[in-house]
């Protein structure tokens, strides 16, 4: 009995000692105020960080002239907290993180964090008009992860799937859908993780702003069942192809061998849609758009498939397409073609291409050019004007 009592004393001592352990993590000291980073104050930004042991600390952040490199220094102060006061940048989504010794470290304070490929990054939303429809609402969606089987390229894949407020409580109301498709190093997670897709969403039809409608944010990978955190082995392509062999395919063969995440997107996540959710199942209820590689996927899928979708929106798009394929869309009867592009996007020439392209073919839409370039920025921008525009 000794023995019980002694061993069941050990373990409480050991779990108590971790769990202060653990709630030392959240306290560095008696008496000392809890570190807050970052803290908008009016018109300046402050940003800590407690670091014990550093010799010289810095931060990086997206609003700066160089985000890829560009550092401002960091100032040692009581208890060993580092901080700088900065100017606040203008109302949008930014990301930073801290460089410690040449280490780049993310913010311990700061709970909002987005996923970009395989990087965490802290953000900052400042405040203001371009920001408004980035915050929660009041009224939240649903965003839910179904998995399809996909016998063209395999393998059971993952999809993000967000269904509006009010979804679960009217089970006889049908809605719409937006196919919104991510760029390169991007994956199912990346519209709602860096593009605040559902917040978006939830905003402007809380507003009364877009209609109602179910998003679906496919993995555009064709090798990958799903975003890389959940562990899952990617499967081996071939990502370069022999003309001579390619010669010797059916047109069928070679279209799928090129376009295999694109078919199946058409001719099984859309049917998949229409059968397990409550969607309107013909092309004025339905719209593509996507971003950089997306932006290319959806002129291919409105190129292979130009009946089944009436709204497409092609976003800072690595395609194009002929003039053929442009009229058959116009006789298709598209109802809004969304070009968008930024002014000093790398791809911003394709887009000035494209524009010229619809134009000479007389296909009515709108060119939307906004400052800066290839990122998040615009494309959170995009979605929200395009989306106000959808299904009226």
């Amino acid at each position: 009995m000794k023995r019980i009592l002694s061993t069941l004393a050990i373990c409480l001592a050991v779990a108590g000692s971790l769990q202060a352990q653990e709630l030392a993590n959240f306290s560095f000291g008696r008496g000392m105020k809890p570190i807050v980073s970052p803290e908008i104050q009016n018109d300046s930004v402050t940003f800590r960080l407690k670091a014990d042991y550093a010799t010289v600390v810095k931060l990086s952040g997206s609003w700066m002239p160089n985000p890829w490199g560009g550092t401002i220094d960091m100032f040692r102060g009581e208890n060993n907290v580092w901080s700088v006061k900065i100017p606040l940048p203008e109302p949008e989504i930014y990301t930073y993180n801290f460089v410690v010794d040449g280490v780049a470290v993310n913010d311990p304070q700061n709970i909002l964090v987005q996923r970009d490929g395989t990087r965490f990054l802290p953000m900052l939303i400042v405040p203001g008009e371009r920001t408004e429809n980035y915050g929660e609402a009041k009224q939240h969606g649903t965003v839910s992860h179904p998995w399809y089987h996909s016998d063209v390229l395999g393998m059971d894949r993952r999809l993000t799937v967000y269904t509006p407020y009010g979804y679960e409580n009217n089970p006889k109301k049908k809605y719409p859908v937006l196919y919104l498709l991510h760029g390169a190093g991007g994956d199912e997670e990346a519209w709602t993780s860096m593009g605040r897709a559902a917040q978006i969403l939830d905003n402007l039809i809380e507003k009364g702003l877009a209609e109602p409608m179910i998003v679906v944010m496919p993995n555009g990978n064709a090798n990958q069942a799903a975003a890389r955190t959940l562990g899952i082995p990617e499967k081996q392509m071939q990502m370069r192809w022999d003309r001579e062999a390619m010669a010797q395919m059916s047109e069928a063969e070679r279209n799928k061998l090129m376009n295999g995440y694109v078919i199946s997107l058409c001719t099984e996540i859309v049917p998949f849609i229409e059968k397990n959710f409550r969607a309107i199942a013909k092309p004025s209820s339905r719209a593509i758009a996507g971003l950089s590689m997306g932006g290319g996927h959806t002129i291919s899928a409105s190129i292979l498939y130009p009946e089944l979708f009436d709204y497409i929106c092609p976003l800072s798009a690595a395609g194009s397409a002929t003039p053929e394929q442009i009229a058959t869309l116009k006789k298709a009867g598209v109802k809004l073609y969304f070009l968008a592009c930024g002014n000093t996007d790398f791809l911003f020439q394709g887009a000035e291409d494209m524009h010229k392209k619809l134009n000479e073919q007389g296909l009515d839409h709108i060119y939307f050019v906004s400052e800066g370039g290839h990122v998040w920025a615009n494309w959170r921008l995009y979605l929200n004007t395009f989306a106000q525009k959808l299904f009226k």
